[in-house]
């Protein structure tokens, strides 16, 4: 049960968090509230009015205060008195009319508030987070692999290598779900986060420069250009994920430099809205990134 008050609480604080508690600022005050910098600096005295009487609900009778205290946790507890103590100078401060020092210590206040919330079910909140990313994760595989295949099967005449393709992200896809069936699911997201770039790079390989890409109806080259930078970004991320430790190897390394200055004589020619030459040096420079990443060991279609 409370597992449950503590799950329930930490959902509260995922949707208020954003709202009251700035991820900025979870350490320590910061030099003005949002309420403040709005006002051009001054402090709305009906607002912080409002506002106090919500911060002092929040800390006193909120049910992620009642899960704080049945939670039993030390430090957690320590975290809910000072936010009290703090909530009790800001009002003071209000009473004096100290409008800016008033809006500060609010702000203090709710920020220890919600850091004794997640003090008081750390692991519970963080297991229930890392299986939901991995669940959310999985789904992008499965519709990035689905994709692929449908990519693949459109091209005209066999398209080398996508059997090996599929192959890799299956393999692991199932590595990854049998470290989620052990509850790893944050060492399972990374096995998909693998995979998932293997599928994404595939369908870009197989579309690039052939009628599939020309079937997209690019609007304008700059267009294309910004769709060939997003290629090429994916074969770079998939590059440091998956060939990392042989990045010493001279062919895979002289690969990587190549793409490299491809690309930036590439982002020249866009600063200078050359976009046919920075599409052709995109082009290139993918190419050079997926000869390197089929030198790590690791087949895709290009």
């Amino acid at each position: 049960m409370r597992h449950k008050h503590l799950l329930i609480a930490a959902t509260w604080l995922a949707a208020l968090g954003p709202l009251y508690f700035p991820a900025q600022a979870q350490t320590q005050a910061p030099a003005e509230s949002a309420a403040t910098r709005l006002q051009g600096g001054k402090v709305d005295r009906e607002s912080l009015i409002s506002n106090m009487e919500s911060v002092g609900k929040l800390l006193e009778s909120s049910s992620a205060a009642r899960q704080i205290e049945s939670s039993k946790t030390a430090i957690a507890l320590e975290q809910q008195v000072k936010a009290r103590d703090i909530y009790a100078k800001a009002k003071a401060a209000l009473a004096a009319d100290d409008l800016p020092r008033a809006s500060q210590l609010l702000s203090e206040a709710r920020n220890t508030f919600f850091g004794a919330v997640r003090l008081a079910a750390p692991e519970e909140v963080s297991a229930s987070k890392l299986e939901s990313d991995y669940k959310a994760r999985l789904e992008s595989v499965n519709a990035l692999l689905a994709a692929y295949k449908r990519v693949a099967t459109e091209k005209s005449g066999a398209a080398k290598g996508v059997p090996e393709t599929v192959a890799q992200i299956d393999v692991g896809v199932a590595a990854a779900a049998k470290l989620a069936q052990a509850s790893k699911f944050k060492e399972g997201r990374v096995e998909l986060d693998r995979v998932y770039l293997i599928a994404k790079a595939g369908i870009s390989s197989l579309r690039s420069g052939d009628t599939l890409v020309r079937s997209l109806n690019f609007a304008t080259k700059e267009e294309e250009y910004v769709y060939e930078v997003d290629r090429n970004n994916t074969h770079q991320m998939l590059i440091e994920v998956l060939a990392s430790e042989k990045r010493s190897d001279s062919m895979v390394q002289k690969f990587i430099a190549a793409a490299k200055v491809l690309r930036t004589e590439a982002d020249t020619a866009g600063q200078r809205k050359d976009f046919v030459n920075g599409i052709r040096l995109l082009e290139e420079s993918t190419a050079e990134l997926v000869r390197a990443i089929r030198g790590a060991g690791i087949y895709i279609p290009g």
